[in-house]
Parts: structure tokens; sequence; C-alpha cells
């Protein structure tokens, strides 16, 4: 989902944040005049506005009981965690009418969001994981310490636990574990130990607080641009959002929703999500998963996917250079048996 201001690369509008590689999207999703699509990381709305500029406005003509025609309609329904963004999508797709509707939820959830859109398969679902330029470089979620703010990090404002909440009453050897897990942390544990020494004697709420807390620890390496409080902040918004989880369970719902023929895009930013993506595909493509050296098969397993690129895609050097922050994207592809 992170992405950089413009409408095609080189031109500049600071209205709204491009997606990434949005036209390798519209592509692997294959889209149909009439289809229905799921964009279960809705952000600012444009890979949804991608979607829907794939498709004539007047969708596919088809064929009713009494021999007249009625006209299906493209639709895709964008599902969000945060409030904010789904504004921000609404108005940026007011202009499709019906054909988009948004919702507020996990995509983890897509199942049961759809079904109160009387919607229940689906010919295509984008997860763009991971979060938005938006959510970064402005103040309010506290994602960042670029800005001196609240400690904060829930894509939903209504859920009770944020960041400060794991950091100020986990243990020395829970919080290491978060950031060893989830940010791949070398010096969690000694980062974990000064955060418990710090917060005996004052709260640790804001973002700037943290950043300084850490890089004490961690120091700057020469010839190094990357904050070395990057890998905490990191693990720590996955675990405030369970975003890990979420992704799992996104999949699975993924493939519930799609209808026989769908496609499923799915982009990631880092190696914890990738390998889940990637591991996910390949287990449900896999005609059989019985242990090795039995003679013959005896799982019975079918296959629900078919991968559709073997080598994972990755965005163009014309892309990474309008838009840096899309360098580490690695978009997968997969079919629904």
């Amino acid at each position: 989902m992170l992405s950089a201001s413009g409408n095609e690369f080189g031109r500049s509008v600071p209205a709204y944040h491009l997606p990434v590689m949005a036209g390798e999207v519209v592509r692997g999703l294959e889209i149909v005049d009439g289809g229905i699509y799921l964009d279960g990381t809705l952000g600012e709305g444009g890979h949804s506005q991608a979607i829907l500029e794939a498709v004539s406005a007047g969708g596919s003509v088809g064929e009713i009981p009494n021999g007249e025609t009625s006209v299906k309609a493209s639709l895709v329904v964008g599902i969000d965690l945060d409030e904010r963004s789904l504004e921000v999508a609404s108005n940026r797709l007011s202009g499709f009418g019906s054909r988009f509707v948004a919702c507020q939820g996990s995509y983890a959830d897509m199942v049961s969001i759809a079904a109160e859109q009387e919607v229940d398969r689906v010919d295509g679902v984008l997860l763009d994981l991971g979060f938005s330029s938006r959510q970064v470089d402005q103040p309010g979620y506290g994602l960042s310490f670029q800005n001196d703010e609240p400690l904060d990090m829930r894509y939903d404002s209504g859920q009770e636990r944020d960041a400060s909440e794991i950091v100020n009453s986990a243990s020395e050897a829970e919080l290491a574990d978060v950031f060893r897990r989830f940010g791949e942390e070398p010096r969690s544990r000694a980062i974990a130990r000064a955060i418990v020494r710090e917060r005996a004697s004052s709260r640790i709420s804001r973002t700037g607080q943290l950043a300084s807390l850490v890089e004490r620890v961690s120091g700057r390496r020469r010839g190094h641009q990357i904050h070395p409080a990057t890998r905490v902040f990191q693990a720590l918004r996955i675990a405030v959002n369970e975003e890990l989880d979420n992704v799992q369970a996104g999949l699975e719902a993924a493939v519930a929703i799609l209808r026989p023929g769908g496609r499923l895009a799915v982009i990631s930013y880092h190696s914890l999500e990738d390998r889940i993506v990637k591991g996910f595909m390949t287990h449900q493509s896999a005609v059989c998963v019985c242990p090795p050296g039995l003679p013959e098969c005896v799982c019975g397993k079918e296959p629900a996917l078919a991968i559709v690129n073997r080598r994972v895609i990755r965005p163009s050097g014309e892309e990474v250079a309008f838009n840096p922050r899309s360098r580490s994207a690695r978009l997968r592809l997969a079919r629904r048996i």
C-alpha cells in the first residue's frame, strides 16, 4: 500500500496517492466487464479506481428469463480498518456511483462483509498489505518517528490496545519476543531491557521518546540511512494491528469467496508477510501434502489454487525511480480452481 503522490510516473498530483504496481494488478486480476472485485486493503482507493477504470461503465449484457436483456455493472467492494482512509477513498471514487461500495472492517472478515452487500462470490480479490504513505507522513497515527506524537499505531482508532499499552505493560521477555519475531531486530533483548528500565521512572507515551531510547541502545551505524528504531516500530505496528494473523485469515477468506477461475493478487512489502503468502499459495496449490516416504498418497487433498506467477513480480525500475517506497513490493498471483 506504500505509495507516492501522482496519477502516473512523472506527473505529480498532490490530492491522492499512486498505488503500487496498479497496471500489474489489473492485468493479474484479468478484469472483466460485469465482474465483482474485492479490494481488501482499500487505502485511498487507488487500486479500486484502476480496477473500475479497466472495465466499461456499462458492464456486460446478459439475458433474463423473459427474453429481455439486463446490464450487469462491474462492482468493487473496498474494505479498510481506517475510517479516515474510507472517507478519502469514498470521495475519490464518488463518480463511480453504486459501482463502488466502501466498508469498514478487516479483510479477514471479507466473507461476512461482502455478504452484507449481497455478494457471495467474487471474480477477484486484492490484498495490498502494509500501510499507506499518508498514514506515515501525516500526524495522527503514531506510526513513524518522523513526527513526535502519541505512540498509537492503530489503523482502527476504535480498537482498544495501542502501541503505548504494549510498550508500558508487556514484560521484558514479551517485548523482546515482539521485536525479534515481528521486526527481526538483532538487539531485541537489550532494547526491551532499556524500555523496562525507562518506564519504571516515566511512561513511554510518544514516538520521539521511544525512537530516542532505541537509538541510544543501538546507536547509528556510519553509512546507514535506516533509523535504528525502524525494526522496533515495524514490530509494534504489526503486533498492535495483528497484521500477520490477519494475513493468514485474509488469504483463507479469499479462497472461500473467490468463484472458480477468480484471481487472487497479493502485494507484500517485507519478508514476514511474503513468507506467509508464498507458503499459503504453495500449500493451496499442492496436490499432496502427505509426509515424505509414504508409498502412496493418503491425504486426499485437492488443490484450491493454481499459482499464476512462479517468479514474484516486482515494480519496474521506472516506478521505483518515481516512487522509492515501492522498492520492496512483491506481487504474487493465484487462480481459484
